[in-house]
């Protein structure tokens, strides 16, 4: 099935050509794969076919249609994984920091799901699709923690309604840039693709509905230790909604300070602690795993500096 995008050009966007425009927003696809769309008709800019060079003007709505990719035959890897629980229908993982859930452009291997094929074999659930076989969450590149896999589509399709209804419950630890005031709190704000950075996310006015429960665990010089239950479960939704209240992720490089002399690369985020009624006995479960050593040296140090 085609994949179809809308954009609104802004004032400061304005003046731009479309592929240029596009190529920023939609890191994607290449220049070139864009100026292919623009020639077979598949990108229009206010209901008209449009050019590559075409100048954008404040307003303008522009359509592209992305046909289906062809499907990739994914080549099963044997990557070690840390098996937190397993049994014949469901997987969870702990996912090493800086390794990449599934394949994408500039990740065609090494990735969780080429390791999970290899283990698993044929017993992975296909609603995820030819990419995204028995997926059934992700977590970022340089997020660390639990990753839950689905063995068959029965199980899939159970694990994603309890998302939906929020009976399934994801705990995070992080890091964050300075002192944190309040014990706990609830950000609850909506997000969706950045209108200034295309290539982020942000908290804007129409995005969608997206809350997250945190509590604070620690205290220390310039930062701060977090608990975050998400509520919701957004594209970089911790890190947008702790930067939006003015606590970024230590080490992220795209919605904080990542160069900030941490020594850390990417953001100090664990997805720590699972809980899921299991699809086959109904079971209630709850996975852990302990925090890092990337996450516990930064800690100490920052301990260290407090005392």
């Amino acid at each position: 099935m085609n994949e179809k995008e809308l954009f609104t050009v802004t004032a400061e966007e304005a003046g731009q050509r479309l592929d240029g425009f596009l190529a920023e927003a939609m890191e994607e696809l290449s220049r070139s794969r864009i100026q292919n769309l623009c020639e077979d008709g598949r990108i229009t800019v206010n209901g008209k076919a449009a050019k590559k060079n075409q100048k954008l003007k404040a307003g303008d709505v522009i359509e592209v249609e992305v046909p289906a990719p062809a499907p990739t035959e994914i080549v099963p890897q044997d990557i070690p994984l840390d098996i937190v629980y397993e049994d014949d229908s469901v997987l969870v993982i702990n996912k090493p920091k800086g390794m990449v859930v599934h394949p994408a452009p500039g990740h065609p291997d090494g990735t969780v799901v080429n390791a999970v094929m290899f283990h698993c074999g044929a017993r992975l659930s296909g609603i995820g699709g030819e990419l995204r076989p028995g997926i059934v969450h992700r977590i970022d590149k340089d997020t660390s923690g639990l990753l839950m896999i689905a063995k068959n589509d029965k199980a899939h399709a159970a694990l994603s309604a309890q998302l939906k209804d929020k009976s399934l419950s994801r705990v995070y630890e992080a890091i964050v840039i300075g002192r944190m005031r309040q014990d706990e709190g609830t950000v609850d704000a909506p997000i969706g693709r950045s209108l200034r950075d295309r290539k982020k996310m942000a908290v804007i006015e129409g995005g969608r509905h997206a809350v997250t429960h945190y509590e604070t665990v620690a205290r220390y010089n310039g930062y701060s230790h977090v608990r975050c239950h998400l509520e919701t479960g957004r594209t970089h939704q911790i890190r947008v909604h702790m930067a939006s209240i003015g606590h970024p992720l230590a080490g992220d490089e795209v919605y904080g300070k990542g160069r900030e002399k941490t020594g850390l690369e990417g953001q100090c985020l664990h997805a720590g602690r699972l809980r899921f009624i299991h699809p086959d006995t109904g079971e209630a479960m709850e996975v852990t795993c302990p925090l890092p050593e990337y996450f516990t040296k930064f800690e100490e140090k920052l301990r260290l500096i407090a005392e």
